[in-house]
């Protein structure tokens, strides 16, 4: 098992005056709608599955920001939008002032050629893939965008939890949790045979849940970690997504096939790299699957000799420490005054009863002046 004080290492969120909300209250819903820019979209594969979509779809109605559209490509036998709570939420969407478009998309050529579809139908420049049973806590959206941008990579997740699980914690399934450097998130190559592809158990049950706890981490923390994929929410850079092919891959596949979404996160974690975020505010709803002819794996059918073209692996971080654990360093400074100087932090962290290893971090800082805590974490990182 991982050692909390020199396996983790921390984003902090950087302390801004907090953006207006982009979604209407209640008293503006009778109100012409002033048009948003648009920074996500967020596409929806269904099929048959109402009141999970309700579910979804009102998790994404709780979201502050980004301005995001949703698109829905529908799949059921009878039209989702028959359903009272789907055809609820979506009103309730658009009242605050979120565009929703919803498209018949027939006949089922596999869950590959549909997220294709949806991905044709982006226009933002970021899209986050959402399951249809999936629902995520307020200001999810919001922090996954921020964690894209802070990492600069190909994409960001929340892997779905399940919280009928939340006491059937399994420690042994945590052994894989390595946290990215300070140094942010890299191109990595994975396949079933490589040892990256035995992170898989970390996204089991509620073990996410258990290692936030365990971590002691807070809501707005934003902790990426290395996955060997994320199912059901994965925010993409949608250049980066399109460059390396998306989901166009579907023409190579039977209709019946599963495990699309890591085909295409493989392609571009070579090219961009990819990130699990925590703690994760993505719940899963736990109904059963509607993909039932599970025969065909997609890997399986695209990467059939994975390891004999393996390039040389990435150089991975060195083992974190205290020393580079920048929440743990700005928990020590809760009294500081900024601006302040090297002296000041070292004086207050050792007053807080730091340990040695974050006062030596301290210590080894550039003789200068600070005017945030971003300031001293970014000074940390360099």
């Amino acid at each position: 098992m991982f050692e909390r004080r020199n396996a983790v290492h921390w984003n902090v969120q950087t302390h801004r005056r907090r953006a207006r909300p982009s979604r209407r209250g209640a008293a503006h819903w009778a109100r012409p709608a002033a048009q948003q820019t648009i920074e996500i979209d967020v596409l929806i594969p269904t099929a048959d599955r109402g009141p999970e979509l309700a579910v979804t779809l009102s998790g994404l109605a709780a979201q502050d920001n980004p301005a995001f559209r949703v698109v829905v490509s529908d799949q059921s036998e009878d039209p989702v939008e028959q359903v009272p709570a789907v055809s609820a939420m979506i009103r309730v969407l658009r009242a605050q002032g979120r565009a929703v478009d919803v498209h018949r998309h027939l006949p089922r050529r596999g869950l590959a050629e549909q997220r294709d579809f949806l991905l044709s139908c982006a226009a933002a420049p970021r899209v986050l893939y959402l399951d249809d049973d999936v629902w995520l806590e307020p200001g999810s959206l919001s922090r996954l965008d921020a964690s894209l941008s802070e990492q600069r990579c190909g994409f960001v997740g929340y892997a779905v939890q399940g919280l009928s699980f939340l006491d059937d914690p399994r420690p042994d399934e945590l052994s894989a949790f390595e946290p990215w450097p300070p140094s942010g998130v890299r191109p990595e190559y994975v396949r079933p045979d490589t040892p990256e592809h035995e992170r898989w158990p970390l996204h089991n049950a509620a073990n996410l849940a258990h290692l936030a706890a365990r971590l002691e981490l807070q809501d707005d923390d934003r902790l990426a970690y290395r996955v060997a994929w994320i199912g059901a929410c994965v925010l993409f850079d949608t250049a980066a997504l399109r460059s390396a092919g998306g989901f166009a891959f579907w023409r190579e596949l039977p209709a019946y096939h599963v495990g699309e979404d890591r085909v295409a996160q493989w392609r571009v974690m070579e090219r961009r790299g990819g990130a699990g975020i925590l703690p994760s505010g993505a719940v899963h709803l736990e109904a059963p699957t509607s993909i039932v002819d599970r025969r065909i794996e997609a890997s399986d059918e695209l990467f059939p000799e994975s390891g004999s073209s393996r390039p040389e692996p990435q150089k991975k971080g060195d083992d974190m420490s205290a020393s580079s654990n920048p929440i743990e360093v700005q928990r020590s400074l809760g009294g500081v005054d900024y601006p302040a100087d090297r002296s000041a932090l070292v004086d207050a962290a050792r007053n807080s009863g730091a340990s040695d290893d974050v006062v030596q971090a301290l210590e080894g800082l550039p003789d200068q002046t600070y005017d945030s805590p971003t300031a001293v974490s970014e000074a940390l990182s360099d």
